[in-house]
């Protein structure tokens, strides 16, 4: 559990912010000098998603997204605002929230909020989103802000709607990096948290065609 390898939870976050703000705001940036895999990642993050927007009884809406940890809006503007007719971005650097607006462009005008905040200290405006999509992230939580943020999702939700958590995945156990000030967690903790949340898992995927030295990444959809 995160309890173990983060000493000291102040340091733990104020540690995160200042590392992000050192952070150029770019593609490269956001994924950590790995600009390169972005249309990978986007590509199999739309086939994820399009599972539960097409048409059926239980089919998932796409009138509002809140993307999580959204940096400079890589994913709201590849995945989200093109499926989506409005989309809110949440993020801790307020510098990448100002690229933002010129990032995205003339679409960006769907962009309805720019929350700037912690995600431990966010909650998603209730009975509002088809989707909130939580990505490169949760790492950056420690395992009660992560729970206690997943119910606050659980609560943002619109009827059918999902969260998606899409992150990376330790072999065993958590994993402390100190450079960023994130964890990394296995599977299990994973789930173990998810169901902490109360909330039941609908599909679980492992990203395929990444570079193998990076760690596995897997995608979770859950209401």
């Amino acid at each position: 559990m995160s309890s173990e390898v983060v000493e000291d939870e102040f340091e733990f976050y104020s540690k995160a912010e200042k590392y992000w703000k050192d952070v150029p705001a770019t593609v490269d940036g956001m994924l950590g000098g790995y600009g390169h895999i972005s249309s990978i990642d986007i590509n199999s993050s739309r086939k994820f998603l399009q599972r539960f927007l097409r048409d059926g009884p239980n089919r998932t809406g796409t009138s509002r997204a809140l993307d999580c940890g959204a940096g400079i809006g890589r994913i709201t503007k590849r995945l989200l605002l093109p499926l989506f007719k409005t989309v809110d971005m949440v993020d801790v650097t307020e510098d990448f929230l100002t690229k933002a607006k010129s990032y995205l462009g003339e679409e960006g005008r769907r962009v309805r909020n720019y929350f700037c905040c912690g995600l431990q200290d966010f909650s998603p405006e209730p009975n509002s989103y088809d989707v909130i999509w939580i990505q490169w992230v949760i790492g950056h939580l420690t395992d009660n802000h992560l729970s206690d943020f997943l119910k606050r999702c659980r609560a943002g939700l619109r009827p059918n709607g999902i969260v998606v958590i899409k992150d990376n995945m330790a072999q065993e156990g958590v994993i402390m990096d100190d450079v960023d000030s994130s964890v990394c967690r296995d599977l299990d903790v994973v789930r173990k948290i998810i169901r902490r949340a109360g909330l039941h898992l609908l599909a679980e995927e492992r990203q395929e065609n990444f570079p193998d030295e990076i760690y596995h990444v897997y995608t979770f959809a859950m209401r």
